[in-house]
């Protein structure tokens, strides 16, 4: 009998359609796997590209776990697929907006329920926490997360953050000035992911998928940077307290609260390009000292 995979995604950009295409895509065409794609869609369309206030202001909402509003799943509910991938993309450290309402959706524990869950990432290359927000959803819509893949952008991290901002502001992601590569997951990371599809394939014939994610940490799908996981927790922390402190104004939308994001704006900056430098080169001076307790806490992560 046929294997079928549903694939639930949201993609402005269509990179992580991209991601996913990348590693199921080489299943898909076997003729007994159905690869069954779930585009989330919200009501009201996010901009592409962002004007800044607009992509500021969708941070309260996004830390504080508020969904928006999407358009009803279209898939069959009572379809019985064999295995679900969920992918995502993090919004300001936490899953983005559409795909925390596909879990508020009734569609949600239906379709997950008693099911094996493969989570995919496409980020620039803070990912753990809003995996781990992630795995959580699906644990209460009743999913059994069988393993997760994460494709990063492989850039320097003070290039990838000037890269994506201008893809995000202006919808160019292509080279330029000479040391800027272009934006988002490489095509040459996008063709090595095909190496998971054999893995995945194995498990799905198989109906077992008690090894996929052992097998998933040994082809390298989960790389974890221990400064940046160190530092999204703190970041996450801090996210937290500007997101009450503009949500007090007001729901998205509310001009009162306009100031508040501006005055975030500035803070990220400084932030982004002057002090998280300086904390990055102290962590990786001070993890130095305790590669132990650091493995342990990357095998942690990797087994989530």
């Amino acid at each position: 009998m046929k294997k079928k995979i549903l694939a639930v995604y949201f993609s402005q950009t269509g990179q992580l359609r991209n991601v996913v295409d990348a590693i199921v895509g080489p299943l898909s065409a076997e003729n007994d796997v159905e690869v069954v794609y779930e585009e989330l869609k919200p009501k009201k369309a996010f901009p592409f590209p962002w004007q800044l206030d607009r992509f500021l202001g969708v941070m309260p909402e996004s830390v504080l776990g508020i969904p928006c509003e999407i358009e009803p799943v279209s898939v069959d509910q009572d379809e019985p697929f064999d295995l679900i991938l969920i992918a995502y993309q993090p919004w300001y450290l936490s899953p983005s907006l559409p795909l925390r309402a596909f879990f508020s959706d009734p569609a949600a524990p239906k379709l997950l329920s008693g099911k094996p869950v493969l989570t995919v990432g496409g980020s620039r290359n803070m990912w753990v926490r809003a995996h781990q927000d992630l795995i959580g959803l699906v644990n209460e819509a009743g999913g059994r997360p069988v393993g997760n893949i994460s494709l990063c952008d492989t850039a320097p991290n003070m290039l990838s953050a000037v890269t994506i901002v201008r893809w995000m502001m202006t919808g160019k992601r292509d080279r330029f000035l000479w040391i800027f590569p272009p934006a988002g997951i490489s095509e040459a990371e996008l063709r090595r992911a095909s190496r998971f599809a054999p893995l995945i394939g194995s498990s799905l014939l198989s109906g077992r998928f008690d090894g996929l994610r052992q097998d998933l940490i040994n082809a390298q799908a989960v790389k974890v940077n221990p400064e940046l996981a160190i530092l999204e927790e703190r970041i996450k922390f801090v996210f937290r307290l500007w997101a009450r402190f503009i949500r007090a104004k007001g729901a998205p939308g509310d001009p009162a609260r306009l100031g508040r994001i501006r005055f975030f704006k500035c803070y990220l900056i400084f932030m982004l390009y002057l002090v998280f430098p300086v904390v990055n080169l102290s962590l990786k001076t001070f993890n130095a000292f305790r590669r132990g307790s650091i493995q342990k806490r990357i095998a942690e992560i990797q087994a989530r």
